[in-house]
């Protein structure tokens, strides 16, 4: 008896939809992610809008990779609107912005990982393999949290502390945060000590992805 011919390769690629307002970029990750193994480029966008009309609801992407500055609509929007309606689709932001404010919101937003432009394609496959596998990658350069401490026990959190934490996931400044809750500027200084010492984390954006995985915060 002849040998069954198996699947083809096709079958078993994992689908990635591209959305940049820039077609040399997008055609240059295009033609990277031939280089990688199981991945196959479904669906290319110039922007939110023209990627969510061209969504084939019997051929969706697992992973998209998208931009944040684009016009007629963002990254922020367009993943927050595929949160809403496909929260299946796993986003993985790729910026050119680097700030704490960009990279929270964005996580706010939905997105299961974040990478700089700058990236090197070695990482770019680390994030997309690990996004596939476990939902979410939130690497040390960006995040400077690592896996262990997002999936660790929560700490005993006071009251005040899980407040200031929901409202550093907010965009507002460590200010408007101290006027919101009526407390000085030192004392949410000290909020943010205690939190990072309590939690092993170095930065806002550690506290930010913190909260957000262990449902401190909803988005």
């Amino acid at each position: 008896m002849g040998k069954t011919p198996s699947a083809p390769a096709e079958m078993n690629q994992i689908k990635i939809s591209i959305v940049d307002d820039q077609t040399l970029f997008r055609k240059g990750i295009k033609l990277l992610l031939k280089d990688f193994d199981n991945y196959s480029v479904i669906q290319e966008a110039a922007n939110g809008k023209e990627f969510i009309d061209a969504i084939d609801q019997n051929n969706l992407p697992e992973i998209v990779l998208m931009d944040i500055d684009m016009p007629v609509m963002n990254g922020f929007q367009t993943c927050q609107w595929l949160n809403d309606n496909y929260p299946e689709i796993r986003v993985i932001a790729l910026s050119m912005y680097k700030d704490e404010q960009a990279i929270i919101k964005m996580l706010k937003a939905g997105a299961k990982g974040y990478l700089l432009k700058e990236t090197e394609p070695e990482e770019l496959k680390i994030t997309l393999d690990e996004v596939h596998k476990n939902g979410f990658c939130y690497t040390e350069r960006v995040g400077k949290v690592l896996m262990d401490n997002l999936t660790a026990p929560i700490p005993t959190i006071s009251e005040i502390e899980m407040s200031f934490l929901k409202l550093v996931c907010t965009e507002m400044t460590y200010k408007e945060i101290a006027d919101k809750m009526n407390v000085s500027p030192r004392t949410v200084d000290n909020y943010r000590e205690s939190l990072f010492d309590k939690l092993k984390i170095k930065n806002r954006i550690g506290l930010a992805i913190y909260a957000i995985r262990h449902g401190i915060y909803h988005v």
